[in-house]
């Protein structure tokens, strides 16, 4: 039989193994322990030499079936799951580094990751290079002197500057760095990183995975020995992925591909919309010609995705009043669900750092992320259009 299509994946892989009862639906496993009579049983289990499970903490149906769907997805060996998004990405980062190691990385990831570069491995006694993103060269400079991680971020967030992941891949490889891929914005519908040469890819399971906005979690996939090193640290760490958590992932799981495919029109045909309005000073989307790396965009995506964003006139001022303008969007810090969400990057992706820092990265006070949502276009691009009309009228009174 032929392998199956994405869309059949995403609503089939990894489920079968964990129903019970006769149930269609991975059942939501609560209990915090799972008992054995037979003493030797549970020890191979303890130890890893037998399938099961022993402690909430350390695994559990549900949440397997989550990974094992996210791992298909991505085609990776391996992949264990996190809390948060910013539990996988800490975590795994804790797991790889030591002090005296040095990473490299583009300067403007999201702000969380950011603050880990410049707050937290900096008292890790870790070196922290951050090149422009973008500058593959310079990025190629950084890792031939050596690093034990390379992290890119690609698109980013909430720029979505893009960079060439192969080549990048590539050149960590040739010093024998770790290289991890955020692929939240991307989602595995729009671009496979390990395909391209990535060891690990790590997504926000909160964002388009889910796309309900009504769970938070994490993943990382990638090489076996590498993940299993991540789940280790994990495990003893904590930072474990909630059963219900791991069902509503799911849930939205299978329907990934139809709102991402979705995603990507709307956004594409946001990006066009919003050139037509004067106080819109740049419009940033992979699928722009206009975008500075486009072609690479082409190259190692499938679609350019759902996330887009744009500067406007007069900074802050105009986003405190344009943005309640807008029906058909949701004024919040959460991105990739089903309705259309709006919000500026200093009370977003980046309102860890102080103006100074976001302005350092490239992030304007004007700069608006949006995401979209799977509504009709023509609704979206008339919600903008009125509100854009609103502001113009009430600017000139």
């Amino acid at each position: 039989m032929k392998e199956a299509k994405f869309s059949t994946k995403s609503i089939w892989a990894g489920e079968k193994e964990q129903l019970a009862f006769g149930a269609t639906q991975v059942p939501v496993v609560h209990s915090v322990s799972f008992g054995y009579d037979d003493m030797d049983e549970w020890y191979e289990v303890a130890i890893g030499n037998k399938p099961g499970h022993i402690y909430g903490r350390n695994t559990n149906p549900t949440v397997q079936a989550f990974e094992d769907k996210i791992r298909i997805l991505e085609n990776a060996e391996a992949a264990t799951s996190f809390s948060t998004g910013m539990a996988a990405i800490s975590n795994t980062l804790d797991t790889l580094l030591f002090p005296g190691d040095r990473i490299v990385s583009i300067k403007d990831t999201y702000g969380g990751t950011n603050k880990i570069f410049t707050e937290f491995l900096p008292k890790q006694q870790v070196e922290v290079v951050l090149c422009e993103t973008g500058d593959h060269a310079a990025l190629e400079e950084e890792v031939a002197k050596g690093c034990k991680v390379l992290y890119l971020e690609s698109p980013t967030n909430p720029t979505v500057k893009i960079t060439d992941i192969k080549r990048m891949a590539a050149a960590g490889k040739a010093v024998g760095a770790t290289v991890i891929v955020d692929n939240t914005f991307a989602t595995p519908v729009n671009q496979n990183p390990l395909e391209l040469g990535a060891d690990l890819v790590i997504h926000s399971a909160t964002k388009f995975l889910g796309g309900h906005a009504d769970a938070l979690g994490g993943a990382v996939c990638g090489r076996k020995d590498l993940v299993e090193a991540i789940y280790h640290y994990r495990e003893i760490n904590g930072a474990t992925l909630d059963p219900m958590a791991a069902y509503l992932l799911l849930r939205g799981m299978k329907t990934l591909k139809l709102r991402v495919e979705q995603q990507n029109k709307n956004a594409a045909a946001i990006a066009e919309h919003l050139k037509t309005f004067d106080m819109v000073e740049g419009v940033f989307y992979p699928g722009l010609e206009t975008h500075p790396n486009h072609e690479i965009a082409k190259q190692q995506m499938n679609g350019f995705g759902g996330m887009l964003s744009f500067a406007v006139k007069g900074g802050v001022a105009t986003v405190r009043d344009l943005l309640p303008r807008l029906q058909y969007a949701n004024r919040a810090a959460n991105l990739g669900c089903v309705e259309t969400v709006v919000g500026p990057s200093r009370t977003t992706s980046h309102v860890e750092c102080t103006p100074e820092e976001r302005a350092a990265m490239g992030i304007p006070e004007g700069l608006i992320r949006y995401s979209a949502g799977i509504e009709d276009i023509d609704d979206l691009k008339e919600d903008l259009s009125q509100a854009f009309q609103s502001l113009q009228t009430f600017v000139n009174k």
